[in-house]
């Protein structure tokens, strides 16, 4: 086969990881090129240096029961730098009190075992039991909004108070917003498969097979063994972008902004660059790594039934505030990992993560006698709560965190960082236009899709994405060679 020629459009997580496959599988000989808008790789996912310590604002952790993070380490010679965190305990505030975070749920949703007594008052505990002997009406592939079901079965305290607390940070999105099938798939297939309440689904799907259990995060499935639930990496995710730059051995472009995707007869044309002076650049296959709209806009003219779909998707914006402390001033910091926030309480933050306590490599003792903490802002729908300067976040910040931990002294460093649409957000038949963004591109040869808008916000599901993108196109590559063997 004649020297392929990749152009990767994304230099974050979904992006490196699909460059660094399509090497393993093309060889030293193939063209790869990576075209990144901003000025530095990684996208959301960000390792900053808090007060001199390697310290990430983006994503922290990863669930370490999927298998894509510890593969891809161990190609990397990375799995001695895998981490996982200390048993530090989480909390939630809720009703005006900051309690352990309860039990028993799926992600939110009450199993029979759910211990809420710390989180909802007495009226709703008792919508709680009661939901088992309520009729339930389940139509067998039916999506609807996470919210509305909860508060219609449970009311509204466990939307408010539990789901949308555990929901918020993984999408930073409102539970109203979000569709079950896509946010919380073992649910909606217990229901599918005649489960005759909410708390019956949640208890059949928290019930895993012996010696393993099932993962399931959007469209995709995995069974893996048991183990810690979380890792993250010591020194930050910058260790594991850096890895994948480098053994992909692509040829990077930062600041370059592809302008336009067309079809040509030997492939594809990107036009890149500024508008006053555009360059082209062709390839055989291309693989779009990018956000949603960004797909739409690449998509329009080649494939628009998939544009349409990848226009559904809306985004969410947030802010990450990190400090750093002098451990004499955090006294009265809870001994936790952190505290989640309901969404009925008077705050700003939407959680904690007390990154000292949670993590091992990370506490005071083990770095140099600071402590450092976490705090995220910002829902789907609060754009007026990010239009505020940097000085007004930390100002909230510190009041909230104040209110929750009684700290009250400033920090000797502080980093504000703003992801602008950092988020997609999982609505109502979200796998639907999933189904049909990846069925559209299959259709033409040499263009595949990879990214936190598909399978999983996650940064294993952005793995896992980009690897399965990466075949596609190796093999698309493979097959248009043996045509033109045989042709010639």
């Amino acid at each position: 086969m004649a020297a392929p020629r990749v152009a990767v459009v994304g230099a974050g997580i979904s992006g490196l990881a699909a460059a660094h496959r399509l090497r393993a599988l093309l060889g030293p000989g193939a063209t790869i090129t990576v075209l990144e808008r901003s000025d530095r790789i990684g996208g959301v996912l960000r390792t900053v240096d808090l007060a001199g310590v390697p310290y990430d604002v983006g994503a922290e952790a990863f669930l370490a029961r999927r298998p894509e993070i510890p593969a891809l380490a161990g190609e990397l010679g990375l799995t001695d730098r895998i981490v996982h965190p200390t048993g530090a305990a989480a909390s939630i505030r809720a009703g005006g009190r900051t309690v352990p975070l309860p039990g028993g749920t799926l992600l939110g949703v009450p199993t029979s075992a759910a211990r809420l007594d710390v989180v909802l008052s007495a009226a709703g505990l008792d919508r709680v039991a009661a939901e088992p002997a309520r009729p339930l009406r389940w139509e067998p592939g039916a999506d609807v909004a996470l919210g509305a079901l909860l508060r219609g079965r449970f009311g509204d305290e466990v939307a408010d108070r539990v789901a949308d607390p555990l929901l918020g940070g993984v999408y930073a999105g409102r539970v109203d917003a979000l569709g079950m099938r896509a946010t919380v798939p073992a649910l909606a297939a217990a229901l599918d498969a005649g489960a005759p309440s909410l708390t019956a689904a949640a208890d059949s799907a928290l019930t895993p097979p012996p010696a393993s259990r099932q993962f399931r995060e959007g469209e995709s499935s995995h069974t893996v063994a048991a183990g810690p639930v979380f890792g993250a990496l010591r020194g930050g995710y910058r260790v594991l972008l850096d890895a994948l730059a480098t053994a992909s051995d692509a040829d990077i472009r930062l600041n370059t902004t592809v302008r336009s995707l067309e079809r040509t007869a030997a492939g594809w044309r990107l036009t890149c660059g500024p508008a006053t002076a555009p360059q082209a650049l062709d390839a055989d296959a291309v693989l779009l790594a990018v956000p949603a709209p960004a797909v739409r806009r690449l998509l329009a003219d080649a494939v628009p039934a998939a544009a349409a779909a990848a226009g559904e998707i809306e985004l969410a914006s947030s802010v990450v505030v990190a400090l750093a402390y002098r451990g004499t001033d955090t006294a009265s910091l809870p001994p936790t990992s952190g505290a989640l926030v309901a969404a009925d309480e008077p705050l700003s933050i939407k959680g904690a993560t007390h990154s000292s306590n949670k993590w091992g490599h990370l506490a005071a003792d083990a770095t140099d006698g600071l402590v450092r903490l976490r705090t995220s802002l910002g829902r789907f729908g609060e754009t007026a709560t990010l239009q505020v300067d940097d000085a007004e976040l930390v100002a909230r910040v510190r009041a909230d965190l104040a209110a929750l931990t009684g700290v009250t002294a400033a920090p000797v460093a502080v980093h504000v960082q703003r992801w602008g649409g950092g988020l997609p957000q999982y609505a109502v038949g979200h796998g639907d236009r999933v189904r049909l963004i990846e069925a559209a591109v299959a259709a033409l040869p040499g263009l595949a899709v990879a990214g936190s808008a598909l399978h999983g916000v996650g940064v294993p599901a952005c793995v896992g994405t980009a690897r399965s993108a990466a075949e596609r196109v190796a093999a698309s590559l493979v097959a248009s060679s043996g045509r033109d063997s045989r042709a010639g």
